[in-house]
């Protein structure tokens, strides 16, 4: 991907940002992700303009951009990733069951005997058994003739590839999608069909697979200074964030971390 729009190390007015330049809701090059937003968000407070370095975020993206020195910040990565030094989360999201709200499906469990009679898509990650969380329990219940699978990156030369998943369920295609909930939350406000975005529960039994993750910024490893600005803007900045994630229908796990209110643990 074109390294574009990328500061000088070292320019003090830029706040430099790693993204995916085709991935909303979290981040596009037209800066109409909440990723995007939020970054916006944080620069103004540290009184700095944003600039960014693109990449498609898949295997080496911090490789080729934050640890290449190109910039500075990814948005969003998990909580404790050990790639980056990670700030506190500034929310906690989970998986998603997606139907047509028509349907009435009345679905959340994961180990839901319906899902046997249900047309079933999953997002697929890649080789090496590295898949979401949703298409494991479902392997592991012996649920797995009638599950379709979509690979997460799909065809880059297309808008936003991971949305194939939730159009399935749109065009009928699908009965059910297990999805990663901010894309789903989004995509279900974006949606021609009215559907339904259904925090999936039970996934306790099959740990180590977890279902809810809490997100954080990450920045460079030893970028202690930056990463203190930001747990100071995350700590500060809390409504505002859970307004600004509301906007885009991200789905917030109740038990999500009190920090988010401004009670740091």
């Amino acid at each position: 991907m074109l390294n574009s729009q990328a500061s000088a190390a070292g320019d003090a007015g830029t706040l430099r940002v790693c993204a995916d330049p085709n991935n909303l809701p979290f981040s596009n090059r037209a800066g109409e992700g909440f990723e995007n937003k939020l970054a916006e968000l944080v620069a103004s407070s540290l009184g700095k303009n944003v600039s960014y370095t693109w990449w498609a975020q898949r295997r080496g993206f911090v490789r080729h951009t934050l640890k290449a020195g190109d910039c500075d910040l990814v948005m969003g990565v998990p909580a404790h990733y050990d790639l980056v030094e990670t700030t506190q989360p500034y929310y906690r999201s989970t998986y998603v069951f997606v139907s047509q709200t028509a349907r009435h499906l009345q679905l959340d469990a994961i180990d839901d005997p319906q899902l046997r009679t249900f047309r079933i898509g999953v997002h697929l990650i890649g080789d090496g058994g590295n898949n979401t969380p949703p298409a494991h329990a479902l392997g592991q219940l012996g649920i797995v003739e009638r599950v379709r699978g979509y690979m997460v990156y799909g065809d880059y030369r297309e808008r936003n590839p991971p949305a194939r998943l939730i159009e399935a369920v749109e065009n009928g295609e699908i009965d059910v999608a297990a999805a990663w909930g901010p894309l789903a939350g989004y995509a279900a406000k974006q949606s021609r069909v009215p559907l339904t975005v259904t925090p999936i529960v039970g996934g306790e039994r099959f740990a180590p697979q977890q279902f809810q993750f809490d997100i954080a910024m990450g920045v460079r490893k030893g970028d202690h200074a930056l990463h203190d600005q930001l747990n100071d803007f995350i700590t500060r900045n809390g409504a505002e964030i859970n307004a600004l994630l509301a906007e885009y229908g991200v789905p917030l796990a109740q038990d999500r971390l009190s920090s988010i209110n401004g009670d740091r643990q």
